[in-house]
């Protein structure tokens, strides 16, 4: 039997994808798709996806609708209430919005008791590895900043991605070197103090996607752990990966390293 899967966002970039990728595989079911600023509409023209489906206005349109799993990738504030909606309805959720706090992580951790939540600030693969590989450096060095660079519409700096990696560096060593300036010419040159005071710098340029490094330095040599996404279908796999592994990832699962047996 197909998982039956739905999609809030699924007029944007990343929603997009996500419907044609859940359409070609042939294990899943396209069964629904949300987008407020598009309600009514066929996904056909909208998506690219020959599924006969009209878009529905809000997360309450999808009462009747038979799901097993959705997946958001919308605003933090859009995902609060569509997610609200999923542990109510008991639908499992996969949640690649950035943006959510941990206070937001808290609540979803309290209320998926009926169904599962998987929230993931990037569904790469290679990303997930590139945090784990630098997560294995960090106790060899004394120093180090993450750099992050993503499209121009993306709302939120710095990217989930590297305060998760951040947060996973500090848990790793606290052994790193004061930062050595004392005049900082231009407020912020240096980027922001992010988890275990390490540094983030957050780009934002058009052309781009969604790219990270992580700058590891001791005395007499640097290591740069780097992952880029060149296209919104790198972002499939976990994704897809992730909607088939949920029922069997009880409650609040952060990141997708748990199903990568990382």
């Amino acid at each position: 039997m197909s998982i039956r899967v739905g999609v809030f966002g699924a007029e944007g970039r990343m929603g997009r994808t996500v419907c044609e990728a859940v359409h070609g595989d042939p294990e899943l079911e396209l069964v629904a798709a949300v987008d407020p600023h598009h309600a009514g509409l066929d996904l056909r023209p909208v998506t690219g996806v020959d599924a006969d489906l009209r878009i529905l206005p809000s997360a309450e349109a999808l009462e009747g609708v038979p799901l097993d799993v959705v997946v958001d990738f919308t605003s933090a504030e859009a995902a609060r209430a569509n997610l609200r909606w999923c542990a109510a309805a008991g639908v499992h959720a996969v949640v690649g919005t950035t943006g959510l706090t941990d206070d937001d992580l808290a609540v979803l951790e309290s209320s998926f008791t009926r169904s599962n939540c998987v929230v993931a600030p990037n569904f790469a693969i290679g990303a997930v590895l590139m945090m784990r590989l630098a997560e294995l450096a960090a106790p060899w060095f004394s120093s180090v900043e993450i750099v992050e660079a993503h499209h121009e519409a993306k709302r939120d700096a710095p990217s989930g991605t590297a305060l998760l990696t951040a947060r996973r560096l500090a848990a790793a060593s606290d052994e790193w070197d004061d930062d050595p300036t004392t005049n900082a010419v231009v407020e912020g040159a240096r980027g922001g103090k992010g988890p275990g005071g390490i540094p983030i710098h957050a780009l934002r340029l058009r052309g781009l996607v969604a790219h990270h490094q992580v700058l590891l330095g001791t005395t007499g040599q640097s290591l740069t752990i780097r992952h880029d996404s060149y296209d919104r279908s790198s972002f499939m796999p976990g994704v897809l990966l992730a909607v088939k592994a949920i029922a069997d990832r009880p409650g609040l699962t952060v990141g997708l390293d748990a199903m990568l047996d990382l």
